[in-house]
């Protein structure tokens, strides 16, 4: 949201649901559903569920993370979706050497969880840094 001077106004952060790495989490994980329907990767019931559960699971470590009671739990909670994002990037490559996913879908896919994962990052670093 922009106010009439171009200054950046957020929004008061009330539930999960209202953050951005919580948001951009879901939507990752939707990608990922749907790219382990595709081809190969839909029949190797191991490899898409392990990616499956990696990419759930950071969005899940965000929200259970914030409904904590401690700042100390959330960034526990924050550094597990991190990994989380990790571990779905170097299931990316698996199948990718495999042949079940192309170059182009590596390349697309692993960025995105680059980009979540630096999120989730500064978000630590947000937080570390108010209190």
């Amino acid at each position: 949201m922009v106010d009439s001077g171009n200054r950046t106004i957020r929004k008061k952060v009330q539930c999960f649901e209202d953050l951005f790495i919580w948001q951009k989490a879901v939507e990752f994980a939707k990608e990922i559903y749907l790219l382990t329907e595709k081809k190969w990767l839909k029949n190797d019931f191991g490899l898409k569920n392990q990616m499956r559960d990696a990419a759930v699971s950071v969005s899940s470590n965000i929200a259970e993370g914030f409904e904590q009671r401690s700042r100390k739990e959330y960034l526990n909670f924050l550094n597990i979706a991190k990994g989380s994002a990790g571990e779905i990037r170097s299931q990316l490559y698996l199948a990718f050497e495999i042949g079940y996913i192309e170059r182009t879908e590596l390349d697309q896919y692993r960025e995105k969880a680059r980009f979540l994962s630096g999120s989730i990052s500064n978000h630590v670093k947000a937080i570390s840094n108010a209190g």
